[in-house]
């Protein structure tokens, strides 16, 4: 479809003079694709070129003519009569020749065509389309809005007040709409259209996509058009597929669309998948590809791809020869590198019938590298890596030293676990012990394996690894910390940090209970001490913390005032503080969340909810207020005032002010406070933070360390009393 994408690119460059001599170009043409046709029309119609456009539309008349099928017949003539301008009485005799054609024995057809404005003859831009809406008006039939309120049911009709009455999927409540105002902005739906039926009986719709999910998929397109991974996600997830059960689903979907040879699948998620119009085999599919790649790792990477997830290609002769062909043509050119040959041979070696000619093999290859290791990282089908693996395995002698250095260098799990498994035995097994000292001494040499192999410690402990044991897991899970405290601040460790925090705080701290069970309570307080020097735990993974090095050694306990300190369940804060919260949970409540109501409303009136930045920033701005207003009211229900009874005297706690001395600064005064009343210019510390948790408990004259600073209390006071 040349012309089509064509126009769709001047209309993205808003060239409207090229599109009116691409037009001329093509309606001067004798034969016409009728599909491509009506997408033309289609893509002007809905473009801002559509009114200007009009009065040059007559021109495809002639070419519609030509069209043999009276369904497309007739669609391209309804799209030429929406673009259409003029008042052309020949034209509109036309109009009405075809739609007495059509509707002639419709009962109410005079007086439908006198509301399109046929009879008398008036302005009948658009007649066709508002005849076949009036014709598909009926209670139950579904419509879907242009204007932004979604696919709606007529749930009432009235030729006499020639209004209906339609309930939208995106506002509330019926709402009543002229036939005037329905010619606008209505599309008539069919009840098999994907959208009448999401909207209609979706229970029945999901039945049928978790039965058939390629079926649906297949539905969606049809009647939506190209969608993206995205954009089929938006359509399906919660309306037809639970969101809990999505990604599952999904997968499972993705897998299908792969093979199946109806639907065009992207080879990147921002690209639309397509359906065809007609089947296209696999072995048509790799042969299209085939002409198109010049790259050689694409080309290798395509017949990979083709060979295993549709390994019955194989059996067409043809394919294999020009695979073999293809595969054998590489070996020769000048731009082949090593790590390409590499794969070329070990691809060909799974293939039936190789060619004879090829004298080199994968283990020449492997044997006579000078620097195996890195011919071997740079090959990029995990696959083809594995073999090569196994080969340097089987062949040379320093393979050893080569897994060991490698080790550090592959980033995939399951290479790495045959790595791990080939040196864990026998002679190598000391070396491997070696090397794992190295990184429990210094873990920043390769974060990536360290954390992987702390994982494997605690998920495969049965499997003999060096420092398996309990005091090899303790010794990691040491140096484990030490690596979060030093990468936590790195921005090219972010996605790590969050991954090792992650690992040990999900599923109720599973892996730290684990780590905790049958340690000694020297272990156990390094352990804590060196995650209070993480700033990405936060005050309550501390406090869960403590709770689990409790359960094992109960002498580990802080005191009662403390521990109360440390209750997530209550929220110190002083009167003004109290006083400020309790002010602004009013004022959403009674003021921002009203006029956002306001906002929503007057940016849902400007239409086309999936395209309209206002409404979207308007009901983002909702949840915004909708969350800050749960999370507020639920702090003022865990509120408690400090009062002189709790302000301990003595020793530093809510409520207390702390005069600090620091080698080589001047004194430090602190006020300890809840976390509303916290105010860092004027040294209000929250009792949560990390520097007064480090006092809390402190009598004077004691000393404490906070960040590579030791401090001492000169002297403690109840804020009260100041």
């Amino acid at each position: 479809m040349s012309y089509l994408k064509e126009i769709q690119a001047q209309i993205k460059k808003r060239d409207f003079s090229k599109i009116l001599l691409l037009w001329e170009e093509y309606c001067s043409d004798d034969r016409v694709d009728p599909e491509e046709f009506a997408e033309i029309l289609q893509v002007l119609k809905t473009s801002d070129f559509a009114v200007p456009f009009g009065k040059y539309s007559d021109t495809g008349f002639r070419l519609r003519d030509t069209i043999e099928d009276k369904k497309s017949s007739y669609r391209v003539f309804r799209l030429l009569i929406d673009l259409h301008t003029g008042k052309d009485e020949a034209l509109a005799e036309k109009a009405i020749s075809i739609l007495e054609e059509t509707y002639g024995n419709d009962p109410e057809y005079q007086e439908r065509m006198r509301l399109i404005g046929l009879k008398p003859l008036g302005d009948f831009q658009g007649a066709v389309s508002n005849y076949d809406l009036l014709a598909h008006m009926a209670v139950g039939k579904c419509v879907f809005h242009t204007g932004g309120w979604g696919t709606g049911e007529i749930v009432e009709l009235s030729l006499i007040r020639e209004q209906l009455g339609v309930e939208f999927e995106y506002v509330a409540g019926r709402k009543h709409i002229t036939f005037r105002n329905a010619f606008k902005c209505l599309i008539p739906l069919e009840d098999s259209h994907f959208l009448a039926r999401r909207f209609v009986d979706p229970d029945t719709l999901e039945e049928e996509a978790k039965k058939d999910a390629i079926a649906v998929i297949k539905i969606l397109l049809r009647d939506l058009g190209p969608l993206s991974a995205a954009e089929i996600k938006d359509e399906l997830c919660e309306l037809v597929i639970p969101e809990k059960d999505w990604t599952k689903w999904w997968q499972n979907a993705r897998v299908k669309l792969k093979k199946d040879t109806l639907i065009e699948v992207p080879s990147s998620l921002k690209e639309p998948f397509v359906l065809r119009k007609t089947e296209v085999s696999h072995e048509e599919q790799l042969q299209k590809e085939m002409l198109s790649l010049s790259d050689i790792s694409e080309v290798i990477q395509t017949f990979y791809n083709y060979v295993r997830d549709f390994p019955n290609i194989l059996r067409n002769s043809g394919i294999k020869k020009s695979i073999n062909e293809k595969l054998t043509g590489l070996l020769h050119s000048p731009d082949l590198k090593p790590y390409q040959e590499l794969q070329i041979y070990i691809f060909m070696e799974s293939l039936p019938d190789k060619n004879p000619d090829n004298e080199k093999s994968v283990k020449e290859l492997v044997v006579l590298s000078k620097d195996i290791e890195a011919l071997i990282n740079n090959v990029e089908i995990i696959a083809f890596k594995k073999r090569a693996l196994v080969a340097l395995r089987e062949y040379r002698e320093d393979w050893q030293e080569r897994f060991l250095s490698l080790l550090t260098k592959i980033s995939q799990s399951q290479l790495r676990d045959y790595l791990i498994k080939e040196l864990n035995n026998g002679a190598a097994r000391e070396l491997l012990k070696d090397k794992l000292k190295e990184l429990l001494v210094n873990p920043l040499r390769a974060p990536e394996l360290f954390v992987w192999y702390f994982q494997k410690l605690l998920v495969d402990p049965e499997e003999n690894l060096p420092f398996s044991d309990k005091e090899g897991t303790c010794r990691f899970a040491e140096s484990y910390l030490v690596l979060l405290h030093k990468i936590e601040n790195h921005s090219d460790y972010r996605d790590l940090t969050k991954k090792m925090h992650l690992l040990l705080i999900n599923k109720r701290y599973e892996i730290v209970r684990q780590i905790f069970e049958n340690a000694d309570i020297e272990f156990i307080k390094e352990f804590l001490l060196l995650a209070s020097k993480c700033q990405v735990f936060s005050d309550h993974d501390h406090k869960i913390l403590l709770s689990l090095a409790k359960v094992v050694h109960s002498e580990l306990g802080p005191d009662k005032k403390s521990d109360e300190h440390l209750d997530g369940n209550i929220l110190w804060t002083t009167e003004a503080g109290y006083h400020k919260i309790q002010n602004r949970a009013r004022h959403i409540g009674t003021v921002e969340i009203v006029e956002n109501a306001r906002e929503v409303e007057a940016a849902r009136a400007l239409g086309d909810l999936r395209e309209n930045s206002e409404y979207k920033f308007a009901t983002e701005k909702r949840r915004q207020l909708q969350n800050e207003l749960k999370t507020l009211s639920e702090e003022l229900n865990k509120a408690r005032l400090i009062t002189t009874l709790d302000i301990p005297t003595g020793e530093i706690g809510i409520g207390s002010i702390v005069d600090l001395s620091v080698e080589g600064s001047p004194p430090l005064r602190y006020t300890i406070l809840g976390p509303w009343d916290a105010d860092v210019d004027l040294n209000i510390l929250s009792f949560q933070s990390k520097l007064a948790q480090a006092m809390i408990g402190k009598k004077v004259d004691d000393k404490f360390s906070f960040r590579d600073q030791e401090y001492q209390i000169m002297s403690i006071k109840s804020f009260l009393d100041s």
